[in-house]
């Protein structure tokens, strides 16, 4: 790694965010790795088991909270935020208010968004190569166990909200990335919460999910039930669903500070297939070849087919009575699949049809301080 003086590090660490931007981040930030605060409310939550099924939660130890165990020479993070909000897209709450249609969490309706930032934190990587030399860094977009969020709010993009998302005085329609570098450039300052008193996202959160302000129940959580959990979802959770078949973005749309969230100028996020707005008998419809091919390059792939079509049973076991609903789910009674079978059973109970015996089960929460 190169030697820096001082005003040579303050230098790097501003064109770290010229060129960020010019790279289509929103905005960037350089964060120190110190995390004890948050790792302890890691611990708290895990013990509580709120992590639910998502066993990698606590599979890497302390790495998580230390990026020098997982990265070794790790000295800052920097972070960076993309606006991902479609600016073609369906209203949201309109969407979530007709219970025919499908309601797919805006992150999702493009290009897979690992993806598209991965890429471009390599571009900023090679960018900062050229111009100071070699140096120890690595890349991360949901693809290791980080703490995004606090290592976002300690790089001064925002705070944590009490939904346990990172939020700014421009919105939350954001995705987060990560440098781990061994440049020793000089951090940025936390901004202040300003959450205040507001608690629409506590209120609004369709299975009460927020049990308290910062704390999340994943078990509970819409966004953990229709692409983390495999297995069955809980019956007592499934009427909160409503027609939301892919994620949650409720405790998004309902927050203030959203009035002022920014679309996207990023082409890669533009919505695919028409997915903010189609209804739910033609998406119950897709082949598993049809939805291959619909989803790729897709975060909805993570959900993968069989979740697709359970999550699908539940809205359409959500949506109004008609024959058209009922014929869809009629159609996939005999479906290979236990799972998919068990929940269409349920929903065709929902709208008084023969039923058989459905199954119990258990449910992305704040793995860091406030």
């Amino acid at each position: 790694m190169p030697n820096f003086s001082a005003p040579k590090l303050d230098q790097l660490a501003a064109d770290v965010k010229r060129l960020g931007r010019d790279l289509g981040f929103t905005k960037l930030g350089i964060a120190a790795i110190e995390l004890d605060a948050d790792e302890q409310h890691l611990r708290r939550w895990l013990e509580r088991g709120r992590h639910g099924t998502m066993a990698y939660m606590e599979r890497h130890g302390t790495k998580r909270a230390r990026p020098a165990e997982l990265v070794p020479g790790t000295v800052t993070v920097i972070s960076a935020r993309m606006n991902y909000w479609p600016a073609g897209a369906q209203d949201g709450r309109a969407i979530l208010s007709d219970p025919n249609t499908g309601y797919v969490a805006r992150y999702a309706l493009g290009r897979d968004y690992h993806k598209v930032l991965r890429a471009r934190l390599r571009r900023l990587a090679e960018r900062l190569s050229a111009q100071v030399g070699e140096f120890g860094y690595r890349v991360f977009v949901d693809s290791a166990p980080v703490l995004e969020k606090a290592l976002a709010r300690e790089a001064g993009l925002g705070w944590i909200g009490k939904h346990s998302n990172l939020l700014d005085r421009d919105g939350s329609w954001f995705l987060l990335g990560e440098l781990y570098t061994d440049l020793p450039l000089p951090p940025d300052a936390r901004v202040a919460n300003h959450c205040g008193s507001c608690r629409e996202c506590i209120d609004v959160c369709p299975t009460q999910a927020i049990v308290a302000p910062y704390e999340v129940d994943a078990r509970r959580c819409i966004s953990y039930l229709t692409i983390e959990l495999k297995g069955s979802i809980p019956e007592a959770l499934r009427p909160a669903i409503g027609n939301r078949i892919f994620g949650c973005d409720d405790c998004q749309l309902y927050c203030p500070w959203n009035k002022f969230a920014q679309p996207t100028s990023i082409g890669d996020f533009a919505v695919r297939h028409g997915l903010d707005n189609t209804g739910l008998v033609e998406l119950f419809a897709w082949s598993e070849a049809e939805w291959l091919s619909r989803t790729e390059g897709s975060a909805l792939r993570r959900a993968g087919y069989v979740g697709w079509l359970r999550n699908i049973a539940v809205a359409l076991g959500n949506a109004p009575a008609d024959g058209r609903v009922v014929a869809a789910l009629q159609a996939r009674a005999d479906d290979p699949s236990p799972i998919v079978r068990e929940h269409v059973s349920w929903a065709l109970a929902r709208h008084g049809k023969p039923t058989a015996k459905t199954a119990n089960c258990v449910t992305v929460a704040p793995e860091v301080a406030p």
